[in-house]
């Protein structure tokens, strides 16, 4: 009754709803692979059916040898032997099985929840750090592969196996069941009490797990910055504080579990030392014989091992659940719209002669922190054009351009690709902006973001089919060329992790390179030449202004050294997006 009363309670608080959900959301990846998992489940009946045979075998060749029986030793001998070989070529094949059905179900959840992510809603996922991302695709990932294959099996085995073993003991003497039913009243209300705190145990040691990943992430990816700060005391010391904080939380989920183990293993040798007991006195007393009672006592230990099973099929299942919570966390986030892909592609098609445009429309802006960037903001951008966004440090700029490529939808307001140099207003054709209309963007973002690879590597990420020679036109018009043809393996040289090996100048000029051979109509460059000098800066725009090609670009800079060869400048600051005028633009260029 106390433990009806348990599973209420959990039921009222909403505990078991949440388990079920969770469950429920990994069988929608199970089921996929619904004939692999039969296979193995009944190759693991099947492994339980021979053992029930090697039983009465055993039993048989027990009392063949004590004459109890008698039978044929040598048949029953090689019987025996037989029944172990078929054992042995079961369990290898199902072994084999496991892995070949474990690898399948890890690759396919892995690369489904890989392309979740991708197109997870960008401010949403900021939530997460990368580190933690990581820890939850990779490790929660492979839990819920693994409990795949073995939860749903092993409790259709585990029960098998306890009815199978118990009907066979009732059959032939039902005394004998009494030792091993006697357990399961003890056994279950040992482990309900240590359940929470496993339970707890779990979600602890994963949290921990991922806080140190985490760390160890951030730290080797800003490890110029570590030594440059002589940090490396401080966060050597930080990662031993949290090994310790890793290893005091395991061990205490460790003794947890070693207590609940411990309890049951008591039980269960008291069980079998009293059915072994039970077993001597019947024999003495010529009520069975040496064979009858082997098969007993291997029975009982059989049943006492499936009831034990069964039991730690709860905290597992705990734990597969809790790596499917932390991972629908991530997959339930809001997801980005690309359900107007071809539209936008036709759109373009119809329109590819003339160029596209952006039209920004009374656009507003607050982050999730409540960090309000700009509102009423609105601008034109046409073919043919290169616009500047100037202003302060952290007014918006950068802001806009992710509003442009919906990377963040604006709270008010709306964005339009136009064809030509037209408008909204106007009447001319155009689309809404979403990530649908990214295909139609290339982006140059601040900082170094050029791949490990070679450079032609990370020029084909953006345009797969390019040839040597459209690629070394590319940094030609990047100005780029006149180093990569000095390398000893030219376009083919080597970029390390990050852009190591080039400097900050030459890998944004690289990142151009890359942004200009994807041929998009629309071209974003967030302080991207920010590390050129000037000359350098002037020629690559310069080059961009005279490329035949019918392109919108946009720059945002601090430096307004190339704002006179903007078609238009606007300036975004105090919230607000302005169109500054000739004398202003001159004020700005005298300032610098």
């Amino acid at each position: 009754m106390s433990q009806l009363m348990h599973y209420i309670k959990q039921l009222k608080n909403g505990r078991l709803q949440d388990k079920l959900a969770q469950l429920g959301w990994i069988y929608q990846y199970a089921k996929q692979h619904i004939f692999h998992i039969a296979i193995y489940t009944l190759l693991g009946l099947s492994t339980t059916v021979i053992s029930l045979i090697s039983s009465l075998v055993s039993r048989d060749l027990v009392d063949i040898i004590t004459g109890h029986n008698t039978g044929e030793l040598l048949i029953t001998f090689a019987t025996m032997i037989g029944i172990a070989l078929g054992s042995s070529v079961i369990s290898q094949i199902s072994s084999y099985l496991s892995n070949k059905i474990s690898l399948k179900i890890d690759n396919h959840i892995k690369a489904q929840i890989f392309d979740d992510i991708l197109i997870t809603d960008w401010e949403s996922l900021t939530r997460y750090h990368s580190g933690d991302l990581l820890v939850r695709w990779s490790g929660d990932v492979s839990t819920i592969s693994s409990g795949i294959l073995n939860t749903l099996p092993n409790l259709i085995i585990y029960i098998f196996r306890f009815f199978s073993a118990l009907i066979m003991v009732l059959y032939y003497d039902a005394s004998f069941a009494v030792f091993a039913l006697i357990s399961i009243p003890i056994s279950i209300y040992t482990s309900r009490t240590t359940m929470k705190k496993i339970q707890q145990g779990n979600m602890s040691s994963l949290t921990t797990s991922t806080r140190m990943s985490t760390f160890n992430q951030e730290t080797f990816s800003n490890i110029q910055t570590v030594k440059a700060f002589d940090m490396l005391s401080l966060y050597s010391r930080r990662l031993r504080m949290l090994q310790q904080q890793y290893t005091d939380v395991r061990m205490k989920y460790q003794r947890t579990t070693i207590i609940n183990t411990f309890i049951l293993t008591i039980v269960s040798m008291i069980v079998s030392y009293s059915a072994y007991g039970w077993g001597i006195y019947k024999v003495w007393s010529g009520q069975i014989s040496y064979g009858t009672m082997t098969m007993f006592l291997s029975l009982s230990t059989t049943l006492s091992a499936s009831v034990d099973n069964l039991i730690s099929f709860v905290p597992s299942t705990i734990h597969l659940a809790n790596s499917a919570k932390r991972l629908m966390g991530i997959v339930n986030l809001p997801k980005e719209d690309y359900s107007q892909k071809k539209q936008v592609a036709q759109f373009f098609d119809d329109n590819k002669d003339i160029g596209v445009g952006l039209s920004i429309r009374n656009v507003a802006y607050t982050y999730a922190t409540g960090t309000e960037v700009f509102e009423q903001a609105s601008f034109d951008a046409h073919p043919h054009e290169v616009i500047a966004l100037v202003g302060p440090s952290g007014e918006g700029k950068t802001t806009m351009l992710r509003v442009l490529l919906s990377i963040i939808r604006p709270k008010e307001g709306a964005g339009y690709i136009c064809a030509g140099n037209g408008t909204p207003e106007s009447g001319a054709p155009h689309v809404d902006l979403t990530a649908s209309s990214r295909q139609l963007f290339a982006y140059v973002p601040q900082g170094n973001t050029m791949f490990s690879g070679t450079i032609a590597d990370n020029m084909r990420n953006v345009k797969e089919n390019a040839t040597d020679e459209e690629i070394i036109d590319a940094l030609k018009m990047a100005c780029a060329w006149d180093f990569v043809e000095k390398l000893p393996e030219g376009i083919y040289s080597e970029i390390k992790e990050r852009g190591g090996g080039f400097s900050e100048g030459q890998a944004q000029r690289l990142s151009i390179a890359r942004a200009l051979l994807r041929r998009s109509p629309i071209l974003l460059l967030d302080e991207a030449t920010s590390a050129l000098d000037m000359v350098t800066e002037r020629k690559v725009l310069q080059n961009i202004m005279a490329d035949k090609y019918p392109r919108t670009t946009i720059v945002t800079t601090h430096r307004p050294s190339v704002l006179n060869i903007c078609k238009r400048v606007y300036s975004i600051g105090g919230k607000q997006c302005v169109l500054l005028n000739e004398q202003e633009i001159n004020e700005l260029i005298k300032g610098y």
